[in-house]
């Protein structure tokens, strides 16, 4: 059958539809669609209707709407693309009017996507895009599949789309979830699958929303099962320290409506201040508070109120209340520590250990890949210490050129050598005296002045070149490395008794990409910078995406000069995926940063040259055509710094057309 034939009979089915009696289930809610788009609409199925994208200024205008929700739907995005990849779907997450605000999906197809409307910036509104799973989602306030000739549009019988409501805590539609396909089976049952991994998905974005939201709030968990009721946490209810309801997941609203609490759909908050937990469940307020010290597995059970149905209970507490009697008295000296990590819990396995050390009258070396923080370690361990006020003097034994480090680390008199300073100089040992020495790179020090720095460790006392009485030194010295100490004494070229000398305890850091913290540490350094610059900039949710996917190979040191890099080429109000160096973005699925379309191309924008080119090179080109090759207005339209649009026109061998004599593109 040809392509023109069924849609033909495409169009006769939806036309046919409007005379007959009204179906049940499924097949009702698409003939719903099927006459908003004709009655409402004003659709007509067999007309072409190309995929439309909002302009790239309007998209992040829907982007920055949708962030908070972003940053939390993350994760549930990423894994539901891993899980439906390898059958041809992609991913979108639109908001509550259409907009497709993320996007996964194979690089090499981007073209098709784009051509379709599977791609970021697409509006799949009912009103536009006609019948769809995402447009009667969000009509119809359901999850479901549009399979083929379920959609609308002719142009559309392709796809296989399947779609699920995302709520926010106070039945407000947020955004709709969403996996197409351009291949499946002939038959709609071939999707119950996907139908059912959409909505998990969906409900596990919702409620990792609904906690983030509350989590200041106390967060009442409630399942049928006590043995899953700390894992499906079911039912969600924020409560007021009261006992009042502040709001409810999807299925909490289900679940007080049902015992006879009605909760207006899309209601404000008001409703629910209306309501107790009281009024749900057949306990006291101090006992609900009273769970996690009820029984040893957290959990407890209770009737509800009106039914007498068995609920199993369990209680999130929020940070600020105290698990019992007064808030623990906190030492305030650890705090440079503390802000080394959050919730890693190898970094506090790590600084656990470093606080018990912190003023012990031992040498701690460091160990870790280079740039995962060994001087910012040292650093804290001094500034945590009795030793704070005194001096905190870095060495980079690798940096530092053999002809000079032993007089740099050990001092000399006036007149001592060739080139002495006619004063004398004071050695960085010298300087550390009564606070803390730190070695960074310690294995990288010459074997000759491993023999002197061992006597001034075994002696503390330090012999100036030239000088003939020693100095005594008070000091505590932290040496860092990241090579394999015992493996340079196998072959000769580090002193093992030094090795033990400076290894009074080990302190060993994990490599980011390993480390459960990331995004602490993105948005830690990201504030010191933006406060070093005296901005105001805020990181937007696209890049710590990106942030959060990239491996990381050079560590923290690498992370900080990416955001200094996004700092210095942003706006200055915002930094977004764009402003990323290039490297970060390297593996991404299709990320947003690349070859964001705005709206459908014109002829006259072409390209002149006639041959093919590259998508990237075609979709730059056109955006440059589009604003009459004012580059700022690209950057704007595309979501991308000023300069990342000059180092890919230059990558591109893109040539504005009043520099003389340009290259013809291949």
């Amino acid at each position: 059958m040809t392509a023109s034939l069924s849609q033909r009979q495409h169009v006769e089915t939806i036309l046919e539809s409007l005379h007959r009696p009204g179906s049940q289930g499924d097949a009702a809610i698409i003939e719903r669609s099927w006459r908003r788009c004709i009655d409402r609409y004003g659709l007509d199925p067999a007309r072409p209707s190309p995929a439309r994208y909002v302009p790239g200024a309007t998209l992040r205008e829907h982007q920055d709407q949708a962030d908070d929700l972003l940053q939390v739907a993350r994760a549930g995005v990423e894994q539901l693309y891993r899980q439906v990849a390898p059958l041809g779907y992609v991913v979108l997450l639109t908001d509550a009017r259409g907009i497709a605000v993320q996007f996964l999906g194979a690089k090499a197809d981007q073209r098709e996507h784009q051509r379709t409307g599977l791609f970021l910036g697409a509006d799949w509104s009912e009103a536009h895009a006609g019948t769809c799973a995402v447009g009667t989602c969000i009509q119809e306030r359901t999850a479901l599949t549009c399979h083929h000739s379920d959609h609308f549009s002719a142009h559309h019988i392709r796809l296989t789309c399947t779609a699920a409501p995302i709520f926010d805590p106070h039945g407000r539609l947020l955004a709709v979830l969403d996996i197409s396909a351009y291949q499946s089976p002939a038959t709609k049952d071939s999707q119950t699958f996907a139908l059912q991994l959409v909505k998990y998905t969906a409900k596990m974005i919702e409620d990792a929303y609904f906690l983030q939201r509350y989590g200041d709030h106390p967060i009442v968990c409630l399942d049928r099962s006590r043995e899953f009721v700390q894992i499906n946490r079911r039912y969600l209810l924020a409560l007021e320290e009261d006992g009042s309801l502040v709001a409810a997941n999807t299925a909490g609203r289900k679940l007080l409506r049902h015992h006879e609490l009605p909760l207006p759909e899309g209601g404000e908050a008001r409703p629910f201040k209306a309501w107790n937990i009281q009024d749900l469940l057949d306990a006291r307020v101090d006992e609900v508070m009273a769970i996690p010290r009820h029984s040893d597995d957290r959990v407890q059970a209770f009737h509800t109120r009106r039914h007498r149905e068995i609920h199993f209970a369990t209680l999130i507490e929020p940070p600020r209340r105290a698990t019992g009697g007064a808030t623990p008295s906190r030492d305030s000296s650890l705090a440079p520590l503390e802000a080394l990590a959050d919730d890693d819990p190898s970094m506090r396995d790590t600084l656990t250990r470093a606080a018990r050390l912190r003023n012990e009258p031992i040498n701690i070396l460091v160990m870790g890949e280079t740039g995962t923080g060994k001087e910012r370690m040292a650093r804290a361990l001094h500034d945590s210490s009795r030793r704070r006020d005194q001096p905190f003097v870095a060495i980079n034994c690798a940096a530092m050129p053999e002809s000079l480090i032993e007089s740099e680390l050990f001092g000399h008199e006036a007149g001592s050598f060739t080139g002495a300073r006619s004063q004398g100089m004071k050695g960085l040992i010298a300087q550390a005296d009564g606070g803390t020495l730190f070695l960074d790179e310690i294995g990288d020090m010459p074997l000759q002045l491993q023999t002197r720095l061992l006597r001034v460790l075994a002696e503390q006392e330090v012999l100036p070149i030239g000088a003939s009485r020693p100095i005594k030194v008070d000091l505590r010295v932290v040496a860092a490395t990241h090579r394999d100490l015992r493996e340079l004494i196998a072959a000769g070229r580090f002193r093992e008794d030094l090795y033990y000398r400076l290894n009074g305890a080990s302190l060993r850091l994990p490599p980011l990409r390993e480390r459960a913290d990331k995004g602490y540490l993105i948005r830690q350094i990201f504030a010191e910078l933006n406060h070093e610059r005296g901005g105001r900039a805020r990181l937007r949710g696209d890049a710590i995406s990106a942030l959060l996917a990239y491996p990381w190979p050079g560590n923290i040191r690498e992370l900080h000069n990416a955001l200094r890099y996004a700092l210095a080429t942003g706006d200055g109000e915002e930094v977004v995926v764009g402003d990323l160096p290039e490297e970060c973005l390297h593996g991404q699925l299709a990320h947003p940063g690349a070859g964001r379309p705005t709206t459908a191309v014109d002829d006259d924008a072409r390209p002149p040259a006639s041959a093919p080119r590259p998508l990237e090179q075609d979709l730059l080109y056109r955006a440059l055509c589009r604003q009459q090759w004012n580059v700022s207005a690209v950057a704007r339209e595309l979501g991308l710094s000023r300069p990342t649009i000059y180092r890919r026109m230059k990558r591109l061998g893109i040539v504005p057309p009043n520099q003389q004599n340009p290259p013809t593109l291949s």
